[in-house]
């Protein structure tokens, strides 16, 4: 297992947060779909709200641990995480919106794309403002 350990931090961080992105994605989109299910295709901003909320825990964990391998910090990188998420959720509100109303009537569809787009945004805040290392 050290081995595996080992050989998962020599990949580049980039590299990791894809892979740990696209695991947190999934479990995003999950959440999403499974609460628009059970509410209502019309509610898609209540379940995009209940997405971000949810997912976070998931998130945060996974990157402290597997893609930026911070010590310690955890309530001060997570108010950090939470700050990163508020500018994600409302770009991902207003990309979504933007997709329903222009390009898509599915929102099944167009939260899978702005997962995606958001996803370089979250990127930039998390290296560079939430798990900056000194």
């Amino acid at each position: 297992m050290k081995n595996l350990f080992t050989l998962w931090f020599k990949i580049d961080d980039k590299i990791r947060f894809l892979v740990i992105g696209a695991l947190n994605a999934a479990i995003s989109y999950v959440i999403f779909a499974a609460a628009l299910f059970l509410i209502g295709e019309s509610h898609y901003q209540i379940c995009v709200a209940f997405q971000w909320a949810i997912s976070s825990i998931f998130s945060y964990l996974n990157q402290k641990f597997f893609v930026f391998c911070t010590k310690g910090n955890y309530l001060n990188e997570y108010f950090k995480c939470c700050s990163t998420w508020l500018v994600s959720y409302f770009v991902n509100v207003i990309i979504l919106e933007l997709l329903m109303k222009f390009v898509f009537k599915n929102a099944y569809i167009a939260q899978f794309i702005s997962i995606f787009l958001v996803s370089v945004i979250t990127y930039i805040l998390f290296k560079y403002f939430a798990f900056k290392q000194h």
